[in-house]
């Protein structure tokens, strides 16, 4: 009877254990895809003070005009630099393009290489707010 119960305590105990690393990989951040409006990305780069804002147009479209604060790694060379940097996987990445199309792209990308918080805003066409350029 003693050693019943022993054994009954055992498997219970590993029951709980499983149960508990189960939950633990179930709250693991997946990298997930997000599209949202400019005015979204606005509210979060006020909002926020880590994040990364990602142009991935050509140096010359950067060059002309782009948001103040951001990175250029053009969508081409994105699968190549991107490692080097952009180097936390879980850092916010708010990526633009001209009208949204290449903006998708790298977003996509991102994602498939890891990324976790991966947001899409569009174009710079699109863009309401203050630019700097030429």
């Amino acid at each position: 009877m003693k050693t019943q119960k022993i054994i009954l305590l055992i498997i219970l105990m590993a029951t709980i254990g499983i149960t508990v690393i189960a939950c633990s990989a179930n709250n693991a951040v997946e990298p997930v895809y997000h599209k949202i409006s400019p005015d979204e990305a606005k509210q979060m780069m006020d909002s926020s003070e880590s994040y990364t804002l990602l142009d991935v147009r050509t140096s010359s479209e950067f060059a002309e005009s782009h948001i103040d604060g951001a990175v250029l790694i053009p969508n081409s060379e994105l699968t190549a630099r991107a490692e080097s940097e952009l180097p936390d996987k879980h850092v916010m990445i708010l990526v633009y393009c001209r009208s949204g199309v290449r903006s998708a792209s790298a977003a996509h990308e991102l994602v498939e290489m890891g990324y976790t918080s991966v947001y899409d805003f569009g174009g710079i066409i699109d863009w309401p707010y203050e630019t700097v350029g030429n």
